[in-house]
């Protein structure tokens, strides 16, 4: 099927360039723009009761004051705030409020309950248009809040910062930027150096860069198009994860199908026929790397939270079209360069070197299988036993962006200057199920009870009824920070009491943001259990018509089981033990999912498909692990190589997330091109033999049920 791909490719090489540029332009001229999507709540099903009291809210309290930003007052001195600074601050407020900035409703005045004990902080209240916090439009509001209200402030004794929700969207917006640029550059100049070092031309060092954008295009559209018809709900990291996806799976893909090309050439192929022959033999391994891939981004739609159902069809069509690219485009462009001008200024391309490296570590292989597997696996497994020490977090915001960011600076004071639980209150929704009023006396013993709750720090006495008296909103604040796992637990404690001390003939439920943060957990907990072994399954299942084999899949899933065991054990260590910080983020265990058990796997299916083949051709089980060390092992190197350093690019934007995001990727890449698929793999199945390909060892030469072997033409013999 490949080889019959490559002639039509070769045949029109032409017009596969000219589709592909066509498509690019039209997909990405009517696509429309992709969003991200801020609010934590909308990426929950409605059935979980953090969803269910906030349509409580909204029914029952729809006028009630939200504070979608809120301006927080000191003096530049750090002394005690006077009368003075008071008139300053009503003059900030009625200059903002006089502005009219565009979907701000109300700015609510400084007054002794909104001043801090010491006396050395105040807030002003900002509400917004009702569900506008989390929308693109609020961020401009924002920042026209903040820029106004320094300016109002000039001349005072006062320092004036904007934090809340509509800052932190403006200051996560102009993180992510910064990110994106950053990661990009990086991104392209480590594929620019590395491919410049292996190939020593710098044709084919900007041959992907180029090839990648024409189809990024396509995949961007085409994600934006599946976003706008589905509702998928995005976060703001997909973009940062898009760039380095389709580079890095682009450039792996691209290092496939060029060291296969290389060698067809060092064999005596004419440009054509070695473009050919390449796309033949390592289609294969693209599609069924591609395919294992789709299919872990796919199940994501099996997925509770929304961000991660929208993260998994997006990623999955990114590689898709990388995938397509890869055996067209590339294979296009490749039969039209001459190889003098292609590999120019190098000669390297026209002898076969001895890879006297990776010849040395392939006789490892075959002369010590045993050891080489214990060695390997004993790694693996002492990194996986550290995933036990994993905690999450869920401060996405201080997670996203540098603690130095504005609102982060506000979110941080409001902490230690008022209440720690007081940023964001939770709230306890009281309704009657019979449409008779609440009764005023059951109530009061309610609020007795809920301040009871181990981890609750005050409940507000006088519980807020709607027009009719028939729902109740009564606030909690917390001891702990409404992310902090200690507020998270405090929740468990809080409902139970709700729930079963509820006035006779009505219902409860608890709501806020770490009742949000208490039921992603549950949702996470719930994913884990149902997505990883769908997704072990379905490659499973690849791998198995890849290899023609029940038994390879099995522990070729087991190593890339022991690989995701060893990058989070690895990330725990680095960034709790040593780095001292309170845990991971909550998603990270999905992104390593994504990365490393998807991605990763691409190098085992090249490795044991190259594998494969030598034995196919007549080598002992050892002797087909050494060949396929000696000529995969260059391959999955640099492929594994560049892949790791493009993730770690993330270290570069400054935040918390995308730290641990890069280092856990870029480690768990590493793990599983050098570790995995370079020696424990090979090593295994050079230790099982032909037992690793049963049933369809009888397809190998040697076997008592195997055909008489044929020569293939298209790869000369002796090439070894």
């Amino acid at each position: 099927m490949f080889h019959r791909i490559g002639h039509f490719v070769v045949k029109r090489a032409w017009w596969v360039i000219i589709g592909w540029l066509v498509a690019a332009v039209a997909i990405i001229a009517t696509a429309p723009a992709l969003t991200a999507q801020t609010d934590e709540s909308a990426f929950l099903p409605e059935h979980y009761e953090s969803i269910q009291a906030s349509k409580v809210q909204e029914r029952a309290f729809p006028a009630n004051f939200t504070p979608a930003a809120m301006v927080l007052f000191e003096r530049t001195d750090g002394g005690k705030l006077d009368a003075g600074d008071q008139a300053a601050m009503d003059k900030v407020v009625k200059g903002l409020t006089d502005q009219h900035v565009k979907l701000v409703e109300t700015i609510l005045p400084v007054s002794d309950q909104s001043t801090s004990k010491d006396g050395r902080y105040a807030l002003s209240m900002v509400g917004m248009e009702k569900n506008s916090a989390h929308k693109p439009e609020a961020a401009d509001s924002a920042k026209e809040l903040r820029d106004e209200a320094k300016k109002l402030a000039e001349g005072s004794n006062l320092k004036v910062q904007l934090g809340g929700q509509a800052a932190q969207n403006l200051d996560q917006k102009d993180s992510s930027e910064l990110a994106n640029m950053l990661i990009g550059v990086g991104t392209i100049v480590i594929i620019l150096l590395t491919l410049g070092v292996i190939f020593r031309s710098p044709i084919i060092a900007l041959l992907p860069v180029l090839s990648i954008f024409v189809f990024s295009m396509v995949a961007n559209g085409l994600i934006a198009d599946a976003s706008k018809a589905f509702g998928l709900k995005a976060d703001s990291s997909v973009s940062a994860i898009l760039i380095i996806v389709l580079f890095g799976v682009g450039t792996d893909y691209f290092l496939f199908l060029m060291f296969r090309y290389r060698e067809r050439l060092r064999a005596g192929d004419d440009r054509k026929t070695a473009v050919v022959n390449a796309v033949g033999r390592v289609g294969e391994a693209i599609a069924s790397a591609a395919g294992a891939v789709i299919v872990a981004f796919s199940v994501l739609l099996l997925s509770s939270l929304g961000m991660f159902q929208a993260l998994g069809p997006s990623l999955a069509i990114a590689v898709l079209v990388t995938a397509l690219a890869s055996v067209t485009l590339v294979p296009a462009i490749l039969s039209l360069i001459p190889e003098k001008v292609l590999f120019w200024p190098s000669k390297a391309w026209q002898k076969d070197p001895a890879n006297a490296r990776f010849a040395a570590l392939g006789r490892t292989v075959e002369r010590r299988p045993l050891l080489v597997t214990l060695v390997s696996g004993a790694l693996l497994v002492a990194l996986s036993f550290a995933a036990f020490g994993y905690k999450g977090t869920f401060d996405l915001a201080s997670g996203s962006m540098p603690k130095t960011k504005e609102s982060m600076v506000v979110q941080d004071t409001l902490m230690t200057a008022f209440s720690a639980g007081a940023a964001d209150p939770s709230h306890v929704y009281v309704e009657s199920k019979n449409g008779a009023k609440l009764d005023p006396a059951a109530l009061n013993g309610y609020v007795g009870e809920l301040g009871k709750v181990p981890g609750v720090a005050q409940v507000v006495p006088q519980p807020h009824l709607n027009t009719d008296g028939t729902v109740a909103d009564i606030t909690v604040m917390l001891k702990d920070a409404p992310a902090t796992n200690q507020a998270i637990d405090t929740i468990d404690g809080l409902r139970k009491v709700a729930h079963g001390s509820a006035p006779q003939g009505s219902e409860a439920k608890v709501g806020g943001i770490t009742s949000v943060y208490k039921d992603i957990n549950t949702a996470m907990a719930r994913d884990y259990s149902l997505v990883f072994p769908v997704a072990a399954l379905l490659i499973m299942l690849i791998l198995a018509l890849l290899l023609r084999s029940v038994v390879a899949p099995w522990y070729l899933m087991g190593a890339v089981g022991l690989g995701f065991g060893a990058t989070v054990g690895a990330t725990s260590l680095v960034f709790q033990k040593m780095q001292g910080e309170a845990g991971l983020m909550f998603m990270l265990p999905m992104f390593i999912y994504l990365f490393v058990v998807a991605i990763g796997t691409d190098y085992n299916i090249l490795m044991i498909a190259r594998l494969r083949e030598e034995a196919a051709e007549g080598h002992s089980p050892r002797k087909a692990a050494g060949l396929a060390m000696r000529h995969g092992g260059p391959t999955v190197a640099a492929a594994g190589s560049i892949l790791a350093l493009t993730f770690a690019t993330m270290l570069l934007a400054g935040n918390s997330l995308f730290s641990q995001i890069g280092f856990s990727v870029a480690f768990g890449i590493a793990v599983s091109a050098f570790v995995m698929a370079m020696f424990f793999t090979p090593a295994l199945t050079a230790l099982l033999g032909r037992a690793a390909w049963w049933p369809g060892h009888g397809s190998l030469p040697g076997h008592p049920e195997a055909a008489p072997a044929v020569t293939d033409t298209r790869e000369p013999a002796g090439r070894h």
